[in-house]
Formats: structure tokens, sequence, C-alpha cells
């Protein structure tokens, strides 16, 4: 969570850009580390709490949406850009919130039958964050496309691609999700 929260950071824009950039690189470093981790973990151990192909699924979603993160940042570096709209911001709340919910499923998982009504409440909010999400970004390119049409182009095709990452994040939290409720 606190790669997105870096993300959510840069979308405030301003003169922190790059530094809110430099941490989320260093957040998906240390995902990767983890990951690599977990996967020789789970091919070095005789016992896992449970299947290890879902591990490796887990840990793979848990990575592919971090790797998105990296990749919306360097976008935005890419473009320089240094203002967003509110749509952005709003997405970049809803990552964070997903990011804060994946935290705390995490430990539950450890006793899957014991805390499956908190797991599976926990990925209802996931699935619900990302569907708002999704009619956010609609509203935020159409906003965008109608001021673009008498404006520069190429602020268009700047916010569509930040849009177009945001919306990719959510949904790799969303395949968290329903990696866990699998």
């Amino acid at each position: 969570s606190e790669g997105a929260a870096a993300l959510r950071q840069m979308l405030d824009g301003g003169e922190q850009i790059q530094q809110h950039c430099q941490s989320v690189m260093r957040r998906e470093e240390e995902a990767d580390t983890i990951t690599r981790d977990v996967l020789v973990g789970v091919r070095t151990t005789f016992i896992t709490p449970f299947d290890r192909g879902d591990i490796q699924s887990l840990i793979t979603s848990m990575d592919d949406a971090i790797d998105q993160m990296q990749k919306t940042a360097k976008s935005i570096v890419l473009f320089e850009m240094t203002r967003f709209e509110p749509e952005m911001r709003m997405m970049a709340d809803a990552i964070v919130e997903c990011a804060r919910l994946v935290e705390r499923a995490m430990p539950l998982l450890a006793n899957v039958g014991k805390n499956v009504g908190q797991l599976n409440e926990i990925c209802v909010q996931i699935s619900r964050i990302e569907g708002q999400a999704d009619d956010i970004c609609d509203r935020g390119l159409k906003a965008l496309y109608v001021r673009s049409k008498e404006g520069n182009v190429m602020d268009f095709v700047r916010g569509e691609e930040i849009y177009d990452h945001l919306e990719k994040r959510v949904d790799r939290f969303d395949d968290i999700a329903n990696q866990v409720q699998g």
C-alpha cells in the first residue's frame, strides 16, 4: 500500500513528482524480491497452507499490480505531467483503497476456513471499487475529450494514457480478489 500511496501523491502534481516516482520504483523492486522469495519458497517447501499453484497465481497477481503501478509512474514522468484531472486522483484513491484491502486480506489467508467470511467481504469490496473506478475513468475520458477538442490534442493523448494505466491498475487488484476468492 506504500507504493499505491506514493502513486497517489504523484497525482497531486507539483515539484515532488520525481521523488514520489522514485518511491514507487523502490516499492516495485522490493515487491520483485518478495515475489522471487515466495516462488522459491513454494518450490522448496513440502507442506504449504494451500495449493502451490494457488500461491503462485496469487503472488503473480500481486506482482502484476505493482508492475502496473510502476508503468503508470513512468508514463507520468515520460509525459512530463504535473497537473492531473480530478477523476485521475479519484482513481488513484481507489487504488490506495484496494491496496489497503489486499494488505488486510493477506494475513487472513493463514486460516482460510476461519476467515472465509471476511475474505469474501474484502473481495466484494474490491470488485465494487473496481466497478466504480471504471465509471470514473469513463467520465474522466469524456471530460478530457470534450476539453481537448478545442485545445491541445496531445493533452488528450497523454491523459488517455494515464487513465488507461490507472484503470489497468485497479483491474489488477480485482484479479487479486478473484485469486483470493478462488
